[in-house]
């Protein structure tokens, strides 16, 4: 199976059980837990935005212990919520400002997550590979974080 197969795949199944559930936070960690158990990346998981402190804070995930608290426009997360798009890195190491939650992290993607035009969360997925996310990943995380409402 190819990687837009296994994403049509996934989206499926993400569709089936976030559906019926209201609870954002519910839908984030099953999204977290599919995506992680059907990819293997090294980290999956969200970061809730909170206006009030403007930083982003740790949300439900799957992999080893993470940041809690991310600043706006810092690190990978912080870009891609200041900029409202998602951010794909081939080389954290080469990522200005980048945040090392782990060193085992070498490449990442970041998706935001919209209330309308505002963006409330972001997906981050770490990889301890390099290079590991391209547009078919962009294109079809877009899909799957536009179910969570």
């Amino acid at each position: 199976m190819n990687k837009k197969e296994k994403y049509a795949e996934v989206l499926r199944m993400i569709q089936a059980v976030v559906e019926e559930e209201s609870d954002m936070v519910a839908n984030m960690a099953n999204v977290a837990a599919l995506l992680h158990e059907e990819f293997g990346f090294w980290w999956t998981g969200f970061y809730r935005v909170d206006q009030e402190s403007e930083q982003l804070v740790l949300g439900p995930f799957q992999g080893p212990v993470a940041c809690t608290r991310i600043p706006f426009g810092k690190g990978v997360c912080g870009t891609a919520w200041e900029r409202a798009e998602v951010v794909i890195v081939p080389d954290v190491h080469k990522f200005p400002g980048h945040i090392a939650c782990s060193s085992a992290s070498n490449s990442e993607i970041v998706v935001p997550v919209f209330q309308g035009k505002k963006v409330i969360a972001v997906l981050d997925i770490d990889s301890t590979e390099f290079n590991t996310f391209d547009q078919t990943d962009k294109e079809w995380l877009e899909k799957i974080v536009s179910l969570i409402r």
